[in-house]
């Protein structure tokens, strides 16, 4: 038979078991820390994710490809601009070039691109066109002063001449003391209409050759004279 001390020894282990028992029953329900689930999420300023949250990015990003948390530091992200018109146009001549076997080096002419760019930005900024519709289509004096007057000078007869026949027109230029008449006409009555439309600026982009003569030029393939340049 157990003695007196005996029987109250036991009684007082079963009372602990008991009590320790009761008391994790009140404790929170512990979740086990999960892969990837670090410390550093409980730093200032971030929060941890929930389980059903990071279960969910888990199963759309496979391992080696989870997005990076806010002040991490992506890789280095190469601009694609060039930063001015003229820099971007003369940019992707060179690539053109570049990427081209066949370039003879020895003829590049990239200044008489660049000239041409600064006459193509007079004249498109800084060019008054008065315009005047007439019988068959539309009349435009061009004029400026100082370099807007030489690019006038330069570019309105090539233009005149290069778009002389597009869509049925009749283009020509005639010299003003300070620039161009442009005229251009049509038989045509929806084509008059079009030419209208348009008006100076819209006359000046029409058609892709001027994309290719700026190839031409760059390449030295161009006759500088049908723009009126000497240099």
């Amino acid at each position: 038979m157990l003695s007196i001390r005996q029987i109250v020894a036991v009684g007082a282990t079963l009372t602990v078991a008991a009590t320790g028992i009761a008391f994790a029953q009140d404790l929170p329900t512990q979740q086990p820390m999960r892969p990837g689930h670090m410390p550093e999420m409980m730093q200032s300023g971030q929060h941890p994710m929930e389980p059903a949250q990071m279960q969910e990015m888990m199963q759309h990003h496979p391992k080696g490809t989870m997005p990076m948390h806010s002040g991490m530091h992506a890789g280095t992200v190469t601009p694609t601009m060039p930063g001015q018109d003229a820099f971007g146009a003369i940019q992707e001549i060179v690539r053109i070039l570049e990427a081209d076997p066949k370039t003879d080096w020895s003829k590049v002419d990239l200044e008489a691109l660049r000239q041409h760019l600064i006459d193509m930005n007079e004249v498109t900024l800084k060019a008054d066109g008065a315009q005047k519709p007439i019988e068959g289509g539309l009349e435009i004096a061009v004029t400026g002063t100082d370099r807007a007057l030489v690019a006038i000078q330069r570019m309105i007869p090539a233009y005149a001449q290069t778009v002389n026949g597009l869509n049925g027109w009749a283009a020509k230029a005639d010299t003003l003391p300070n620039g161009e008449l442009l005229t251009v006409t049509a038989n045509d009555p929806k084509e008059v209409q079009h030419i209208r439309g348009l008006g100076f600026i819209g006359l000046l982009v029409s058609g892709s050759h001027h994309q290719m003569h700026h190839l031409a030029m760059a390449k030295g393939e161009f006759d500088q004279r049908h723009l009126g340049q000497t240099h």
